[in-house]
């Protein structure tokens, strides 16, 4: 057995937690730069499609008086992390699938599970206010299936039975009812089909859910592969996906943004490019991972008119390092290498390669700075301990520029932020946080 909790409007629902004039009116996201919707209340869905261009609905927003917000991913991973603790209370093992989703599996033999699921969704809500649904069945593509139909059986009246609103059991339903839903249900819809297999089934007369369920394994495989054939035997209720209790090491870490406006010279791109190492440094020491390259690009933006430009550098280290000055130091010399006066530049990123374990056995380099592996990982773990307690940025390196102030304008757009937000969230104390 598989529960599937899945955080209801999840970005909107942690702004309404921090600004309770926001509940009962509509409300959506932005993304960055304030660029498109990625995040809309039950009120906004009715006149807002998920991904619009913000500048496109401005008029549309303010005449049907939805409240727009500029994305606060801070604010939404720890509400996460928070929301996942109380998940994991559920059952015994748990994969968080994404920010707003987790499976819990070995549920078999709970007594009274739909009861006790009821029990964590009303913790999670009264804890966090973050409304939640949950969806319970033999096979994590039923779960995801229960999920939608206890989101729907909520959201709108009279579509599913009341009975399977917010927590949807799947033993609990007739197999006459198995059998409508799955028949209700578009094949496009199913989790792992997406747009691009739903149409090719669709043309071979297999438009529902039950219609995938009914093909021969055979048939299933020649279509679509081990994968399509895998979700047919999951709509059957054989389960063929287990949990990822440990998910896989990471290959690259990444740190990327677009500007708040047009790049043409080189000092604001240095302090970009110095703000996105200290904090790909800062998510290779909290990973435990230190990397061996360091890669810089930039480019232009691809919607304006002319010829495109992008430029980019790849910097072997001499040793493997998280230290934000070695990071810092090899990202700027590369971005000093490809860079071109007169591209207006519209992105940058630093993606730290061939990551290895900080604890892994090394050899140590002849020709290395003064700065010993121990001193380095001692003055970083300070750094990172005077941060948590007082606030991000609270120690920098002083190519980031000043924390809070953007005298080059490269920063992103966050101007429609919650009017109860006095300070950014990222920059409290973890404590008060």
């Amino acid at each position: 057995m598989f529960a599937l909790i899945d955080g209801n409007n999840f970005y909107v629902s942690c702004e309404r937690a921090f600004n309770p004039r926001l509940a009962q009116r509509g409300v959506v996201v932005l993304s960055n730069n304030d660029g498109c919707v990625i995040s809309r209340s039950n009120e906004a869905k009715v006149h807002v499609k998920m991904g619009q261009p913000y500048y496109q609905l401005q008029e549309q927003l303010a005449a049907h008086s939805i409240t727009a917000l500029s994305a606060n991913f801070s604010l939404y991973g720890d509400m996460s992390a928070r929301m996942m603790r109380l998940a994991s209370a559920l059952g015994p093992s748990q994969e968080i699938y994404s920010i707003d989703e987790c499976f819990i599996g070995g549920l078999e033999g709970i007594a009274q599970l739909t009861t006790r699921a009821r029990a964590i969704r009303q913790r999670i809500e009264r804890c966090l206010s973050i409304p939640c649904c949950i969806g319970i069945a033999p096979t994590k593509t039923l779960a995801k299936l229960c999920n939608h139909i206890a989101k729907e059986a909520e959201r709108r009246q009279g579509g599913y039975s009341p009975a399977w609103a917010q927590v949807c059991n799947w033993q609990e339903i007739s197999p006459s009812q198995q059998i409508a839903l799955l028949q209700h249900t578009p094949v496009a819809a199913i989790w792992g089909i997406g747009r691009r297999m739903g149409p090719q089934l669709a043309k071979a007369g297999c438009t529902t859910a039950y219609d995938l369920a009914q093909l021969p394994s055979a048939l299933a495989r020649s279509m679509g592969g081990v994968v399509l054939e895998r979700t047919a035997r999951e709509l059957q209720g054989i389960s063929c996906l287990t949990l990822d209790n440990a998910p896989a090491a990471k290959q690259q870490i990444a740190c990327t943004r677009s500007f708040g406006q047009a790049v043409h010279t080189l000092p604001p791109l240095l302090e970009a490019v110095s703000e996105f190492a200290s904090r790909a440094a800062e998510k290779a020491r909290v990973a435990g991972v230190l990397a061996a390259q360091v890669h810089v690009f930039a480019y232009t933006s691809p919607f304006r008119q002319g010829l495109p430009w992008h430029g980019a550098m790849t910097v072997p280290l001499r040793q493997p390092s998280n230290d934000a000055r070695s990071l810092v130091q090899a990202a700027t010399h590369a971005a000093r290498s490809f860079f071109q006066a007169g591209h207006p530049l519209s992105k940058a990123g630093v993606i730290l390669l061939g990551l290895q374990p900080s604890h892994q056995p090394r050899t140590s380099d002849l020709f290395a700075d003064a700065d010993t592996p121990s001193t380095s990982t001692h003055l970083m773990q300070a750094v990172d301990a005077i941060n948590a307690r007082y606030g991000k940025q609270t120690i920098h390196l002083a190519s980031c520029g000043l924390p809070g102030q953007d005298s080059t304008g490269w920063r992103m757009k966050q101007a429609m932020r919650s009017p109860l937000y006095t300070m950014r969230y990222e920059d409290l104390p973890v404590a008060q946080a």
